[in-house]
């Protein structure tokens, strides 16, 4: 699962992505507006996380303008002001949820989870669909009672990424873009049959369907 990130201060955007990684999901930076518009002109992004303040305007600017293009991508701000009218500013241009600096870092995971599932409809750290349970917390599997499998970060992203939609079919060029950031060198084009051939070994091979000639979608009933 792709997130945005768009934070200018170099310190924290590191820090942040790095907890992103280890709980799953992959980050491209952005520390500009510029930089922000580009990216998502050309990639899919599940949500951003967008910080208020930055060197070439206001993040409020840029959220105005994506709910402007009728963007549903839920929003998260990230703001050193902490009065009640920025946050109902915030939320009021389009805002999903706010948070102020200074921050925990488990306090925004926290929120990001929490927004997702509220865009998927589920309400646990546990997904459950088709006799398959993936528990986010420990990123495990487990399939019809049997034992709990772990899962691989990558194993892991990408069962959750179709978990979150099923009965949709996902080209491989699309499910590559889940797996890895802009920053990391080109991946193998065959990486995705060897990671869907993984999850078939944990869920079945009628749970995870490929559409020849299109791609691979996870079957909900």
């Amino acid at each position: 699962m792709k997130l945005l990130l768009l934070e200018d201060d170099d310190l924290l955007a590191e820090s942040l992505a790095e907890s992103l990684k280890d709980s799953g999901y992959l980050v491209d930076l952005a520390a500009s507006l510029s930089a922000a518009r580009s990216l998502m002109a050309t990639e899919h992004y599940e949500l951003a996380i967008l910080d208020i303040g930055l060197p070439d305007g206001s993040g409020l600017d840029l959220l105005a303008d994506w709910r402007g293009q009728q963007r549903s991508t839920p929003i998260l701000l990230l703001t050193a002001r902490d009065t009640w009218e920025d946050k109902v500013v915030g939320l009021e241009t389009g805002a999903d949820d706010y948070l102020t600096k200074p921050f925990h870092e488990a306090e925004l995971l926290a929120r990001l989870k929490a927004l997702l599932r509220r865009r998927s409809g589920q309400f646990s750290t546990q997904l459950s669909l088709n006799g398959v349970q993936l528990n986010e917390g420990s990123q495990t599997v487990t399939v019809a009672g049997r034992e709990e499998q772990s899962l691989t970060a990558t194993e892991f992203r990408l069962l959750r990424y179709l978990m979150h939609q099923p009965d949709r079919v996902h080209s491989k060029e699309h499910l590559l873009d889940q797996l890895y950031t802009l920053d990391q060198d080109a991946a193998a084009s065959n990486l995705v049959e060897v990671y869907i051939g993984r999850l078939r070994r944990y869920v079945g091979k009628s749970l995870i369907q490929t559409r020849r000639g299109q791609g691979y979608t996870f079957v909900s009933h």
